[in-house]
């Protein structure tokens, strides 16, 4: 049996859209951005632990949150699934303090209803993430 962890599955994204204030950017693979934010994100999961998710996102909650802020948005293009939890899209809110987050699921089926993942930064912070998506 081959185990997965989350991190994993970030190399399967086709594209990432950055959400900054309810402007979307979206970057794809080969690009110089795209590049740059995957390896940020890999050295800021590096070291960190899933954890049980208390969070539920509400599709038309997610929405409006989304229009203020910094989000990252990872597009699969296809329908995946981790822990046995379906998503095309995974999204994040990015914020320097945060030293955890959820990881939100998208169906077509059902928007951004559903189950979160969480991670644990342990001992470290979303700055340089944070950083690096609002100088692209």
């Amino acid at each position: 049996m081959i185990v997965m962890e989350i991190d994993d599955i970030f190399t399967e994204t086709e594209k990432i859209n950055v959400y900054n204030n309810g402007s979307s950017t979206t970057y794809l693979v080969g690009q110089k951005p795209y590049e740059d934010i995957m390896l940020s994100w890999d050295n800021l999961l590096n070291g960190s632990h899933e954890m049980p998710a208390y969070g539920v996102s509400l599709n038309k909650e997610t929405l409006k949150a989304m229009n203020s802020g910094l989000w990252v948005e990872f597009d699969f293009g296809k329908p995946t699934e981790y822990n046995g939890m379906p998503f095309e899209k995974l999204l994040v809110e990015v914020n320097k303090g945060f030293f955890g987050f959820n990881i939100i699921r998208y169906t077509k089926q059902n928007g951004y209803d559903g189950r979160c993942f969480y991670i644990d930064l342990v001992n470290k912070d979303m700055n340089d993430f944070y950083n690096v998506l609002v100088n692209i």
